[in-house]
């Protein structure tokens, strides 16, 4: 894998530094996308180590226009852009290439969005949950595959459990999950020519340091945050959240070599919160 270069998008913390780290381990080369910018250049600078190089994709709305260059390293750099947006996205890839002249991987794994009951949802909220989670995957898509099909890449969406098993207050989110979710098989169907694997890990609870919070100090949380957390883990028969590691391996099981022959699927790592 030491050839290998991988975009993880949402990867300042959370399940995507967890598949960052898992990938750098494994001797890839990662671009750490996020919108927020320095926790992103944090991050790389923490899975490099002291002194690591960082570059910034900028999009439309940023005034760090141009700051994108070329750089060498040798694990990570940062980059930080509204990938809602595809000026962003563009370059973001023009990162890795600057750094690698390669792109193997793209991990879609920004997302998050609000989430409330369905009626409470204004114009405001129903746009920023699409554009967090579809449109980032859109464009970061639309913004990779002409360098992925030089190399016969991967990409690896990030989806959610809760397309499946209709988790409350989840409904405006499951819509642009779900949109994920269906791109994903399009996108393996149309790519599968050029050598291209198309796939989506659709995660239910993960304890993320954020959920691992949440769990310890209840009375932090709304009530209604509290139920449904507390629904999401009664779903799963093996009675716990996932791990941040659990859902990285399968992220990287997907790169690998020995995937080669699974594209357009949906990977649950759920607990068995819903099954086949």
């Amino acid at each position: 894998m030491s050839e290998r270069v991988a975009i993880v998008t949402g990867a300042a913390g959370g399940i995507g530094r967890g598949i960052a780290a898992h990938l750098v381990d494994q001797g890839w080369r990662v671009v750490v996308a996020d919108i927020d910018g320095e926790a992103a250049w944090e991050t790389a600078a923490a899975l490099q180590g002291a002194g690591v190089t960082v570059a910034s994709a900028v999009g439309s709305d940023s005034s760090a226009t141009g700051d994108a260059q070329s750089l060498t390293a040798s694990a990570a750099v940062g980059c930080g852009g509204d990938l809602s947006t595809f000026a962003a996205a563009r370059e973001l890839v023009a990162v890795a290439v600057d750094n690698w002249r390669r792109l193997d991987l793209l991990v879609n794994n920004a997302g998050g969005g609000v989430i409330r009951a369905f009626l409470d949802h204004d114009e405001a909220s129903i746009h920023e949950t699409i554009a967090r989670n579809l449109l980032t995957t859109i464009h970061c898509c639309r913004a990779a595959i002409p360098v992925l099909r030089e190399h016969r890449g991967r990409i690896v969406n990030i989806g959610a459990e809760s397309v499946r098993n209709g988790l409350a207050l989840h409904a405006m989110y499951n819509a642009a999950k779900g949109g994920v979710h269906g791109l994903t098989t399009g996108l393996a169907r149309e790519l599968a020519p050029y050598g291209v694997t198309v796939n989506c890990v659709a995660p239910s609870v993960i304890a993320t340091e954020t959920v691992q919070g949440m769990l310890a100090d209840p009375d932090r949380c709304d009530p209604g945050w509290n139920a449904m957390l507390d629904q999401a883990i009664g779903l799963i028969p093996i009675g716990r959240p996932g791990t941040v590691e659990e859902v990285a391996a399968t992220v990287s099981f997907l790169a690998s070599p020995g995937a080669s022959f699974i594209t357009g699927q949906l990977i649950s790592v759920n607990g068995g919160s819903s099954m086949v």
